[in-house]
């Protein structure tokens, strides 16, 4: 069974709409695809209405990846399994958005100041109905305004400590686990070797991840060296952390692709071996 749980749509900063999603998920033929679009479940509405006229099955599961802070940095937790309709988490999530629309404001206003006009509208209109983020702004800066890449606008201006970058006022990751815990569902540390933080930080982050009752972490995802991945095993076992894996999916490129590179280690349990039978068949 090659099961994918973390993957993005336009809704947040991923390339394809829902239905794209879902109808490369078939071809990738993966079956059980989370979609953890960032701090908004708008998506998956959209996502199973067009499984419901697909022939071949596949489980969706109704996913977020939520922004937090720690210490400085900013750390993701993936939910999987949240019910996307209760009042209380959508409240939450709306919380996400504004503080998101807030720092997408001063980020345009700085990179105005850098020479970069209307950089908001070309944002908005490359997001459509979903959140700017700034990946949205790094798109805008290579498309419309000549910069090289996407790691250029990211080093050069919107990376930490650049002339465009913003800080947001994320919530901590106790507070996340708790919304997603509240919408029924298991929380994820994110991609933990992604962040830019020494072998100290990163047992000191997942170690307090537990302590806030996180429930597993992504120890197989893309461009994950395999002493890194030794050293998130190990962690996940110390913490009885659930083991997951994702793609971390945006848009089809040769680093990344739906259902690929998702061993996780015979010594781990993964997130999933609870989930009943009826649910993966669905």
């Amino acid at each position: 069974m090659k099961i994918d749980l973390h993957s993005h749509t336009r809704y947040s900063d991923g390339h394809l709409t829902p239905q794209e999603l879902i109808l490369r998920a078939h071809n990738m033929q993966v079956d059980v695809l989370a979609i953890t679009d960032h701090d908004t479940v708008a998506a998956l509405d959209e996502a199973h209405a067009c499984q419901a006229q697909q022939k071949r099955p596949m489980v969706i599961i109704d996913g977020i990846e939520i922004s937090t802070m720690w210490q400085g940095f900013d750390i993701h937790i993936v939910g999987l399994n949240v019910n996307r309709t209760l009042p209380a988490f959508c409240e939450k999530l709306d919380q996400q958005a504004a503080i998101r629309f807030e720092r997408a404001q001063t980020i345009a206003g700085k990179l105005e100041r850098c020479g970069f006009d209307g950089v908001m509208e070309k944002a908005m209109a490359l997001a459509g109905l979903g959140q700017v983020t700034r990946a949205h702004f790094a798109r805008v800066l290579v498309n419309n305004y000549g910069v090289a890449s996407m790691d250029a606008a990211f080093k050069k201006y919107l990376g930490k400590g650049k002339r465009a970058h913003v800080k947001a006022q994320w919530p901590d990751m106790a507070s996340a686990i708790s919304w997603i815990h509240l919408a029924g569902g298991q929380a994820v540390l994110a991609h933990p070797a992604h962040y830019d933080m020494t072998t100290k930080w990163l047992r000191r982050l997942v170690a307090e991840f537990a302590e806030a009752k996180g429930d597993g972490i992504e120890t197989s995802f893309p461009g994950i060296s395999a002493d890194k991945q030794q050293i998130i095993n190990h962690l996940a076992l110390e913490h009885k952390l659930l083991a997951s894996a994702g793609s971390d999916f945006h848009f089809p490129s040769r680093w990344t692709e739906l259902g690929k590179n998702q061993f996780i280690s015979e010594d781990l349990t993964p997130i999933w071996h609870n989930w009943s039978i009826t649910q993966l068949r669905n």
